[in-house]
C-alpha cells in the first residue's frame, strides 16, 4: 500500500485523488470497477471522511470516476475526446475510437424549415426540410442525441431512406454526390432536460455537451444544421492553441 505523506506541502485529498488516479491510468482499477467506500478509505489511508469526500468529488467532476446513489463509486469509461480534427461523420468518429457505432430514429419527417433553422441553412421560407432525430450509441451504449436538418432540394426522396445503422454522410455522398467540406461548430454545456436524460441514462440535470453545427458544400451552400445533446462525462473538448510572435 501507498501511504499518503503528512510531511509535504501538498493537501492529504490531492494525493489520495492522484493515487487513485494512477490506479485507474495504470490499469489496475479498469472501467466500471467499483471503488471501496468512503470509510474504507479513510480508514485504509488514515484520513478523515472530508478528505476522501474531496479527492472524490474532483475524480467525478474531471471524469475519472462516477458516483451512484445507494451503489457506490465505479471507475468511469474514457472519454471520447474531440479536438481540432477533418469533418467526419459520428460513425467515422466513433471507428476512429475503435467503437461500434449504431444509430435509433427516433424521429425522421419532412417539413416546412422552421424560422431558426432557415436562418442557419440560409434558405427561404416555405423551403422544406428533412429533419433526422437520433439516439446515437457506441458499443451499445447511448453517447448523444442528434437533429439533422438539410435543405429537401439538396436530398429529394431522402424521406424513405433507413438510418439504424448507416452514416449520412455515406448516404449524401453515394446517392446525391454530396460532398461536405467545412462546417463550423459550436458548443455549450447545459443541463440534461427530461427526455434527453432519459435516452442517455443519466440523471436529470446532469451536465450534458450541447453543439451547434453548420455543414457548408464547396460551393458555400449550406447542406446541413445539426443540433447535438452528448452526454458531458463522455465527451470532452480538447484544443491546441499556438501562440503567434
Amino acid at each position: 500500500m501507498t501511504f499518503l505523506r503528512r510531511d509535504l506541502p501538498v493537501p492529504l485529498y490531492h494525493q489520495l485523488k492522484m493515487l487513485i488516479l494512477r490506479e485507474i491510468e495504470g490499469g489496475h482499477l479498469k472501467p466500471d470497477d467499483q471503488l471501496p467506500t468512503e470509510d474504507q478509505l479513510a480508514q485504509s489511508h488514515k484520513v478523515s471522511k472530508i478528505t476522501v469526500r474531496q479527492a472524490l468529488q474532483e475524480l467525478a467532476s474531471e471524469g475519472y470516476i462516477r458516483r451512484q446513489q445507494g451503489l457506490g463509486t465505479f471507475v468511469q469509461r474514457p472519454r471520447v475526446q474531440q479536438g481540432p480534427r477533418e469533418l467526419t461523420s459520428f460513425t467515422d468518429e466513433m471507428r476512429r475510437h475503435g467503437l461500434a457505432s449504431t444509430s435509433r430514429v427516433l424521429e425522421q419527417d419532412v417539413s416546412d424549415a422552421p424560422p431558426e433553422v432557415a436562418t442557419k441553412l440560409t434558405i427561404h421560407p416555405p423551403a422544406q426540410v428533412f429533419r433526422l432525430r437520433r439516439l446515437r450509441l457506441a458499443n451499445g451504449e447511448p453517447m448523444g442525441v442528434q437533429t439533422a436538418y438539410l435543405p429537401l432540394d439538396l436530398v429529394p426522396g431522402i424521406g424513405d431512406a433507413r438510418f439504424v445503422g448507416g452514416s449520412l454522410y455515406e448516404l449524401l455522398q453515394s446517392r446525391y454526390g454530396l460532398h461536405p467540406a467545412t462546417a463550423r461548430e459550436t458548443y455549450c454545456v447545459v443541463p440534461a432536460g427530461r427526455e434527453e436524460a432519459g435516452l442517455l441514462h443519466v440523471p436529470v440535470g446532469s451536465p450534458a455537451m450541447a453543439a451547434e453545427r453548420v455543414t457548408f458544400l464547396a460551393d458555400g451552400r449550406a447542406l446541413e444544421y445539426v443540433q447535438s445533446v452528448m452526454r458531458g462525462d463522455r465527451y470532452r473538448i480538447v484544443v491546441d492553441l499556438t501562440r503567434h510572435a
